[in-house]
């Protein structure tokens, strides 16, 4: 059995396809909303907005990550579905590509094996890595080709400002909190992994619990929504 799967209780229904669809109706209505508002620099509404957008990208592929596990849906139908959608919101992420190479991580964490580690341990040059492990040509021409049609209805600058710098920045959110501070440096625990200390509110922000990252490693099956409660039972 691949060790990054588990049996999926039933009880991850209906919630599992309600948050995740939730996450997919926030982040279009958010963006569909702030591809229609005048920019200004001045206003710092447009900074929460940006932030706003982030996190919910963000949210995007956790779903996508949570559908690789299976953990969405126990209908492997939706379960599927839902990953794809949330994946291809993500900058035209492709489901099926990003879904070996997770379980690879897995399977083969902090080795050279793994598709998300670096041995270097140096920041730049582990995430540079990081992203050619998952940005294809097509992604990029796919990209290209919607912000050229969008921005012939929609103002240029709104869509850099809340459609691409979003998506970018919330790449660096998710290796920061969820690939570098979890497996940098050296883990003797069997997960190869570190763990953000316990504190639920920043765990969320951060990146939707993923800094509880080896209760993650130690429990695959258990739903990003939910690992607060791993990590509760870890520090008892």
């Amino acid at each position: 059995m691949n060790p990054a799967t588990t049996l999926i209780p039933k009880s991850i229904d209906p919630k599992g396809l309600l948050i995740g669809w939730g996450i997919i109706l926030l982040w279009s209505t958010s963006l569909i909303y702030l591809l229609q508002v005048k920019l200004s620099w001045s206003n710092p509404l447009t900074y929460l907005g940006i932030l706003i957008q982030m996190h919910l990208y963000t949210g995007l592929f956790i779903t996508a990550h949570d559908a690789m596990h299976g953990i969405v849906s126990s209908n492997k139908k939706w379960n599927k579905f839902t990953g794809l959608i949330a994946a291809l919101l993500f900058s035209y992420n492709f489901y099926w590509k990003l879904f070996p190479k997770h379980h690879e991580h897995h399977r083969y964490v902090a080795t050279d094996k793994d598709p998300d580690y670096h041995p270097s341990g140096n920041f730049f040059l582990w995430y540079f890595s990081f992203i050619k492990q998952y940005v294809t040509i097509w992604q990029i021409l796919l990209m290209a080709a919607t912000f050229n049609i969008l921005k012939l209805f929609i103002p240029t600058e709104n869509l850099i400002v809340f459609w691409m710098t979003p998506a970018i920045l919330s790449t660096l959110q998710l290796f920061f909190f969820g690939t570098y501070l979890p497996h940098m440096g050296e883990s003797d625990n069997k997960h190869h992994s570190n763990s953000q200390s316990k504190n639920h509110l920043w765990a969320f922000i951060s990146c939707y619990f993923f800094g509880y990252h080896y209760e993650h490693h130690d429990s695959p099956g258990t739903p990003w929504w939910r690992l607060w409660r791993v990590k509760e039972k870890q520090t008892a």
